[in-house]
C-alpha cells in the first residue's frame, strides 16, 4: 500500500529538523537505469523530493561512466563537500553494480561487462557509444573517474527493512485469505550463479518479513534470470509453474509478487511463463511508493 502524503511530510519534515541543526555537505549521487518517459520521470521526481532536503542529482544508464561525471560536476558545482552515490536497484549483486563501483574508484579491477557497458548508448540501449553525445572526445568511457570530493556508495534494496515493508504490502493487497493462500516472490535475478545464490538469499531475509506480516500458509521465492541462456531460463520456467501448480494441488490460491522496480516488460514475461495456470499477481511493482525516498534518504546518511 503507498504510504500516504502526510506520512512522507512527517517524514520530511523529521529529516529537515536534522538538517537545520547540521550544514548539508553530503550530495547525493542517485544512480538508475535508464527507461520509458514514465521510469525517468518517475526517477526525477523521487530525486527532486530529496534534492528539497540535501543536494540530489541523477545518473542515468549502466554504469554510464558520462551519465556519472555530469551528475558529480553538478553537485560539487553545488559547493557539496562529500557525495555519496545510492544505486537505485534491486540487488547490489550485479556487474551494473561492480562497473559502477570501479568508475567511481572503489574497486581496484574492472568487471568484464563494464568494457560492454561502455559501448552502450545509455539513453538507447544497445546503440553504439559513438551515436551518443554525452560521450566526450577523448574521455574513455570505461576509465575511472578524478573527482574533488571523496565519493562512497550504498547498497542497493537487497533485504532492506522498508523495502521489505512495501513487498509485503504488495502481497496483502491482493490477499483475501492469507491461511489459505501461497505467496510466491518473484524476480528478474542475475546470470552468474554466485550472483543470483546473493539475490536469493536476500530474497529470504523478504520472504520472512511477508510471513511475518500476514498468516499466509506459504511464502516462496525465485529468480527466473532472463537475461540468461536458453537452458537456464526453460529451467526458471519450469522451476515456477511447479511451484505454482504444487500450491494449486494443495488447495491454495497462489499470489505472485513480481520483486521488481517498475512494471515495463518483466511482469508480462512472468505471465507468459505462467500461461494455463491460476495465478493472481499483484498490480503494482516496489515503485512508486512513498517509501522510495525514505530508504534514499536512510542508505545517505549510512556511514
Amino acid at each position: 500500500m503507498k504510504a500516504s502524503i502526510g506520512v512522507v511530510a512527517l517524514l520530511l519534515a523529521g529529516f529537515a529538523a536534522v538538517a537545520a541543526r547540521s550544514p548539508q555537505t553530503t550530495g547525493v549521487l542517485l544512480l538508475a537505469h535508464g527507461g520509458s518517459a514514465q521510469w525517468n520521470e518517475r526517477v526525477t521526481a523521487v530525486a527532486s523530493t530529496v534534492d528539497a532536503l540535501q543536494p540530489t542529482e541523477v545518473a542515468f544508464g549502466m554504469a554510464s561512466r558520462a551519465s556519472i561525471v555530469a551528475a558529480i560536476d553538478k553537485l560539487t558545482a553545488r559547493g557539496v563537500t562529500e557525495i555519496v552515490a545510492v544505486p537505485l536497484f534491486v540487488s547490489s549483486h550485479s556487474s551494473v553494480i561492480t562497473s559502477t563501483e570501479y568508475l567511481l574508484g572503489l574497486r581496484k579491477d574492472a568487471p568484464p561487462d563494464l568494457a560492454r557497458f561502455a559501448k552502450m548508448d545509455h539513453s538507447t540501449p544497445g546503440a553504439a557509444a559513438g551515436d551518443h553525445a554525452g560521450h566526450a572526445p577523448g574521455a574513455d568511457p570505461a576509465s575511472p573517474i578524478t573527482t574533488t570530493v571523496p565519493v562512497r556508495m550504498t547498497a542497493a534494496f537487497n533485504r532492506h527493512p522498508l523495502i521489505a515493508q512495501i513487498v509485503a504490502d504488495r502481497a496483502k493487497s491482493i490477499s483475501t485469505a492469507p491461511e489459505r493462500e501461497a505467496v510466491i516472490l518473484v524476480a528478474h535475478g542475475p546470470v552468474p550463479d554466485d550472483d543470483n545464490r546473493k539475490w536469493l538469499e536476500d530474497m529470504a531475509v523478504l520472504a520472512h518479513h511477508i510471513r511475518g506480516a500476514a498468516p499466509f500458509a506459504v511464502v516462496e521465492y525465485m529468480t527466473v534470470r532472463d537475461d540468461a541462456g536458453p537452458a537456464l531460463r526453460e529451467a526458471a520456467t519450469r522451476e515456477l509453474r511447479e511451484r505454482v501448480a504444487a500450491q494449486r494441488a494443495a488447495g491454495r490460491r497462489v499470489l505472485i509478487v513480481p520483486h521488481l522496480l517498475s512494471f515495463g516488460g518483466i511482469e508480462q514475461g512472468i505471465r507468459t511463463r505462467l500461461e494455463g495456470l491460476d495465478y493472481t499477481m499483484s498490480s503494482q511493482a516496489l515503485m512508486p511508493d512513498d517509501r522510495i525516498v525514505q530508504w534514499i534518504l536512510d542508505s545517505a546518511r549510512q556511514p
